[in-house]
């Protein structure tokens, strides 16, 4: 009975109405802060970053209250200039509130180098496609030697300079096979004629 008394008492019922009017300010308050601390109903509009260089992306987010992070190289693209944006996280067009970090992904300034693998008497039908699938470029334009060997390799040629195999040259080089022409007597040695 005394536990129902106490109920039914005024001063239970004023520490219950202190204790609803606490939480209610305290709420209050809370929400406010949220709204405050996490920038509620703000929206920046991601920019375009792509085909940018970083000074620009930097003066760009700059301006907008916004902050960048390189994340990785790609593999080169020619389409973009060297060292420029190919990738952004968030992309453009999306809303994001005040110093949020774009992710930026960025052309490298060439192609990576690929070693040449042996190349020196194979045919040029079992070359080339090795060759193309390491990232290179095989030019239709054939030097011929006197050699027994009709279209077997026996050098090849980068920018007119000679190659030997464990050169490193940029991926999506062009490349210039020296062949045999099958009319030769004997084999023409690629490294011994041309040292």
């Amino acid at each position: 009975m005394n536990f129902l008394n106490f109920l039914k008492s005024r001063r239970f019922l004023i520490q219950l109405s202190l204790a609803v009017v606490v939480i209610i300010v305290f709420l209050f308050l809370l929400f406010k802060w949220l709204n405050v601390s996490t920038n509620h109903n703000q929206k920046i509009e991601v920019p375009n970053l792509s085909k940018m260089v970083l000074h620009e992306v930097g003066d760009t987010l700059s301006e907008l209250n916004l902050a960048y992070k390189i994340i990785d190289s790609a593999s080169y693209n020619p389409d973009f200039p060297p060292k420029s944006v190919i990738e952004q996280s968030p992309e453009a067009g999306d809303f994001v509130k005040e110093n949020r970090k774009i992710y930026l992904t960025l052309n490298p300034s060439n192609y990576r180098n690929v070693t040449i693998p042996e190349f020196y008497g194979k045919t040029k039908r079992n070359i080339s496609p090795v060759l193309n699938a390491q990232g290179f470029r095989i030019s239709k334009k054939y030097i011929y030697v006197s050699d027994i060997a009709l279209n077997v390799v026996r050098g090849m040629k980068f920018k007119g300079k000679d190659l030997r195999k464990g050169d490193k040259i940029p991926k999506n080089s062009l490349l210039t096979f020296v062949l045999g022409d099958g009319k030769g007597s004997g084999r023409y040695n690629f490294t011994e004629q041309d040292n």
